[in-house]
Protein backbone atom coordinates (compact mmCIF):
# COMPACT_ATOMS: atom_id res chain seq x y z
CA UNK A 1 0.00 0.00 0.00
CA UNK A 2 1.23 3.48 -0.88
CA UNK A 3 2.12 5.56 2.18
CA UNK A 4 0.26 8.77 2.88
CA UNK A 5 1.88 12.20 2.93
CA UNK A 6 2.49 14.30 6.01
CA UNK A 7 1.99 18.05 5.55
CA UNK A 8 3.21 20.30 8.34
CA UNK A 9 1.60 23.75 8.31
CA UNK A 10 3.45 26.25 10.52
CA UNK A 11 3.56 29.95 11.13
CA UNK A 12 3.05 32.34 13.96
CA UNK A 13 -0.19 32.61 15.84
CA UNK A 14 -2.54 34.90 13.92
CA UNK A 15 -1.28 34.22 10.37
CA UNK A 16 -4.45 32.34 9.43
CA UNK A 17 -3.18 28.75 9.56
CA UNK A 18 -6.38 27.43 11.12
CA UNK A 19 -8.64 29.14 8.61
CA UNK A 20 -6.55 27.94 5.68
CA UNK A 21 -6.34 24.37 6.98
CA UNK A 22 -10.12 24.28 7.58
CA UNK A 23 -10.71 25.31 3.96
CA UNK A 24 -8.32 22.63 2.68
CA UNK A 25 -10.04 19.95 4.75
CA UNK A 26 -13.48 21.06 3.59
CA UNK A 27 -12.41 20.94 -0.07
CA UNK A 28 -10.44 17.68 0.32
CA UNK A 29 -12.30 15.37 2.74
CA UNK A 30 -9.83 12.55 2.03
CA UNK A 31 -7.14 14.54 3.91
CA UNK A 32 -7.28 14.31 7.70
CA UNK A 33 -6.19 16.75 10.39
CA UNK A 34 -4.03 15.51 13.21
CA UNK A 35 -5.60 16.77 16.43
CA UNK A 36 -2.99 18.02 18.86
CA UNK A 37 -3.02 17.56 22.61
CA UNK A 38 -2.67 20.66 24.81
CA UNK A 39 -2.72 21.76 28.41
CA UNK A 40 -4.08 25.23 27.63
CA UNK A 41 -7.73 25.96 28.40
CA UNK A 42 -10.18 25.82 25.49
CA UNK A 43 -11.02 29.07 23.69
CA UNK A 44 -14.69 29.90 23.09
CA UNK A 45 -16.25 27.47 20.59
CA UNK A 46 -13.37 24.94 20.85
CA UNK A 47 -14.35 21.34 21.57
CA UNK A 48 -12.34 18.56 23.18
CA UNK A 49 -11.47 15.92 20.58
CA UNK A 50 -12.34 18.25 17.70
CA UNK A 51 -9.96 21.22 17.98
CA UNK A 52 -7.57 19.74 20.55
CA UNK A 53 -7.42 17.06 23.19
CA UNK A 54 -7.41 19.13 26.36
CA UNK A 55 -5.55 17.46 29.25
CA UNK A 56 -3.80 18.46 32.47
CA UNK A 57 -0.09 19.19 32.71
CA UNK A 58 0.33 16.07 34.82
CA UNK A 59 -1.32 13.91 32.12
CA UNK A 60 0.86 15.55 29.47
CA UNK A 61 4.04 14.88 31.48
CA UNK A 62 3.01 11.23 31.79
CA UNK A 63 2.57 10.97 28.01
CA UNK A 64 6.02 12.52 27.48
CA UNK A 65 7.51 9.97 29.87
CA UNK A 66 5.81 7.14 27.97
CA UNK A 67 7.11 8.56 24.64
CA UNK A 68 3.58 8.88 23.24
CA UNK A 69 4.30 12.10 21.32
CA UNK A 70 5.78 12.39 17.84
CA UNK A 71 6.65 15.97 18.79
CA UNK A 72 5.84 18.31 21.63
CA UNK A 73 6.60 21.87 22.70
CA UNK A 74 5.95 24.31 25.52
CA UNK A 75 4.71 27.85 24.94
CA UNK A 76 3.30 30.43 27.37
CA UNK A 77 3.27 27.89 30.23
CA UNK A 78 1.26 25.37 28.21
CA UNK A 79 2.24 22.18 26.40
CA UNK A 80 1.28 21.07 22.88
CA UNK A 81 1.96 17.65 21.33
CA UNK A 82 1.15 15.22 18.50
CA UNK A 83 0.23 11.56 19.04
CA UNK A 84 2.89 9.25 17.62
CA UNK A 85 0.50 6.31 17.17
CA UNK A 86 -2.11 8.34 15.23
CA UNK A 87 0.45 9.72 12.76
CA UNK A 88 2.26 6.47 12.12
CA UNK A 89 -0.93 4.43 11.72
CA UNK A 90 -2.55 6.97 9.38
CA UNK A 91 0.45 7.41 7.08
CA UNK A 92 1.10 3.65 6.91
CA UNK A 93 -2.55 3.16 5.84
CA UNK A 94 -2.10 5.59 2.92
CA UNK A 95 -3.82 8.54 4.60
CA UNK A 96 -2.51 12.08 3.97
CA UNK A 97 -2.39 14.08 7.18
CA UNK A 98 -2.11 17.79 7.95
CA UNK A 99 -0.34 18.81 11.13
CA UNK A 100 -0.88 22.43 12.17
CA UNK A 101 1.95 23.10 14.61
CA UNK A 102 4.57 25.64 15.63
CA UNK A 103 8.01 25.98 14.04
CA UNK A 104 9.77 24.12 16.84
CA UNK A 105 7.41 21.17 16.38
CA UNK A 106 7.79 21.28 12.59
CA UNK A 107 11.53 20.77 12.88
CA UNK A 108 11.03 17.90 15.35
CA UNK A 109 8.69 16.24 12.84
CA UNK A 110 11.13 16.71 9.93
CA UNK A 111 13.90 15.16 12.02
CA UNK A 112 11.80 12.03 12.62
CA UNK A 113 10.07 11.94 9.22
CA UNK A 114 12.32 13.17 6.40
CA UNK A 115 9.45 12.88 3.91
CA UNK A 116 7.31 15.44 5.79
CA UNK A 117 6.49 18.50 3.69
CA UNK A 118 6.96 21.72 5.68
CA UNK A 119 4.85 24.74 4.67
CA UNK A 120 5.31 28.11 6.39
CA UNK A 121 2.48 30.66 6.41
CA UNK A 122 3.46 34.34 6.70
CA UNK A 123 1.40 37.47 7.34
CA UNK A 124 1.73 40.36 4.90
CA UNK A 125 3.56 42.35 7.62
CA UNK A 126 4.36 42.34 11.33
CA UNK A 127 1.92 45.23 11.81
CA UNK A 128 -0.89 43.19 10.23
CA UNK A 129 0.00 40.22 12.42
CA UNK A 130 -0.32 42.35 15.56
CA UNK A 131 -3.69 43.66 14.32
CA UNK A 132 -4.96 40.11 13.75
CA UNK A 133 -3.86 38.95 17.20
CA UNK A 134 -5.39 41.99 18.88
CA UNK A 135 -8.67 41.82 16.93
CA UNK A 136 -9.43 38.21 17.85
CA UNK A 137 -9.63 39.32 21.52
CA UNK A 138 -8.66 35.93 22.95
CA UNK A 139 -5.38 36.85 24.68
CA UNK A 140 -3.92 39.47 26.98
CA UNK A 141 -1.57 42.14 25.67
CA UNK A 142 1.26 40.35 27.50
CA UNK A 143 0.59 37.12 25.58
CA UNK A 144 0.27 39.07 22.31
CA UNK A 145 3.67 40.66 22.95
CA UNK A 146 5.17 37.20 23.63
CA UNK A 147 3.63 35.92 20.39
CA UNK A 148 5.04 38.89 18.43
CA UNK A 149 8.50 38.28 19.87
CA UNK A 150 8.27 34.60 18.98
CA UNK A 151 7.00 35.48 15.49
CA UNK A 152 10.21 37.40 14.73
CA UNK A 153 12.30 34.36 15.71
CA UNK A 154 10.07 32.04 13.65
CA UNK A 155 10.23 34.27 10.56
CA UNK A 156 14.03 34.06 10.70
CA UNK A 157 13.71 30.29 10.10
CA UNK A 158 11.23 30.41 7.21
CA UNK A 159 13.87 29.43 4.64
CA UNK A 160 14.20 26.01 6.30
CA UNK A 161 10.69 25.16 5.07
CA UNK A 162 9.92 23.48 1.75
CA UNK A 163 7.33 26.13 0.85
CA UNK A 164 6.29 29.60 2.03
CA UNK A 165 2.91 31.26 1.51
CA UNK A 166 2.09 34.89 2.33
CA UNK A 167 -1.50 35.11 3.57
CA UNK A 168 -2.32 38.55 2.22
CA UNK A 169 -5.56 37.60 0.45
CA UNK A 170 -7.10 34.58 2.13
CA UNK A 171 -8.66 32.87 -0.91
CA UNK A 172 -5.46 33.20 -2.97
CA UNK A 173 -3.42 31.79 -0.06
CA UNK A 174 -5.81 28.84 0.29
CA UNK A 175 -5.55 28.07 -3.44
CA UNK A 176 -1.75 28.26 -3.25
CA UNK A 177 -1.74 25.85 -0.29
CA UNK A 178 -4.12 23.45 -2.05
CA UNK A 179 -1.93 23.52 -5.19
CA UNK A 180 1.16 22.63 -3.14
CA UNK A 181 -0.64 19.77 -1.41
CA UNK A 182 -1.99 18.41 -4.71
CA UNK A 183 1.44 18.66 -6.35
CA UNK A 184 3.06 16.74 -3.49
CA UNK A 185 0.29 14.12 -3.57
CA UNK A 186 0.82 13.68 -7.31
CA UNK A 187 -2.62 15.05 -8.21
CA UNK A 188 -2.78 17.14 -11.39
CA UNK A 189 -4.87 20.29 -11.16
Amino acid sequence: MKKGKLFVISGSSGVGKGTMVSAILERNPEIKLSISTTTRPPRPNEENGVNYFFITKEEFQEQIKNENFFEWAEFADNFYGTSKKFLEDSINQGQSIILEIDVQGAFQVKEKCKEAILIFILPPSMEELKNRLTNRKTETSDIINKRMSLAEKEFAQKDKFDYQIINNELEKAIIELENIINLERGIKC
